[in-house]
């Protein structure tokens, strides 16, 4: 296929892009492979001229709202397991700190002018998308068990102190 680029149709929009038409393909799937977004790029001519590092890059990095980040600091991707899947990434998702930025705020969507015509619909369902619920309620910490134990013991070393408690365990071991 014959790639239609915009006059600066950055790769953070590239991938944006590709991985709204996925969410649109494959609408019962929450997140995908970075494999699956770099195929879909290359099935619609977006990452033609994209050298596969800097591709990788801003997979791994630079457009993933919830990994620390280096030089980019969008807010346009969210990984779903850690070192894993994708998603788009929705106004309530946790980022990190250094990615709001004060002066220009980080990019979540890309600009419909930086976009091929074509894809502006995608814009539009992204809207919609944003706000609804996902599929895959994220993780509360209350409800992990092992979250839960934290602070449970207390009550053992609770009338000495911690090295105390210790130095007494191994007065009393055998070996």
């Amino acid at each position: 296929m014959k790639p239609i680029i915009a006059t600066e149709f950055y790769v953070a929009d590239r991938i944006w892009v590709a991985t709204a038409l996925l969410h649109r393909e494959f609408c019962l799937r929450n997140d995908f492979k970075k494999d699956e977004i770099r195929r879909k790029m290359e099935e619609e001519g977006l990452a033609d001229g994209v050298e596969r590092r800097t591709l990788s890059a801003h997979l791994d990095q630079h457009c993933v709202a919830n990994v620390p980040p280096s030089t980019g600091k969008y807010r346009m991707l969210y990984e779903t397991t850690p070192g894993g899947n994708l998603r788009l990434f929705r106004p309530n998702d946790f980022a990190w700190a250094s990615r709001y930025q004060k002066r220009k705020p980080s990019k979540i969507v890309p600009k419909r002018e930086q976009v091929p015509q074509k894809y502006w619909p995608l814009l539009d369902w992204y809207e919609e998308w944003s706000r609804q619920v996902p599929l895959v309620e994220p993780i509360k910490w209350e409800d992990d068990p092992l979250i839960r134990l934290i602070g449970s013991g207390k009550h053992i070393w609770a009338d000495e102190h911690a090295d105390e408690y210790v130095e007494n365990l191994r007065r009393e071991d055998p070996a």
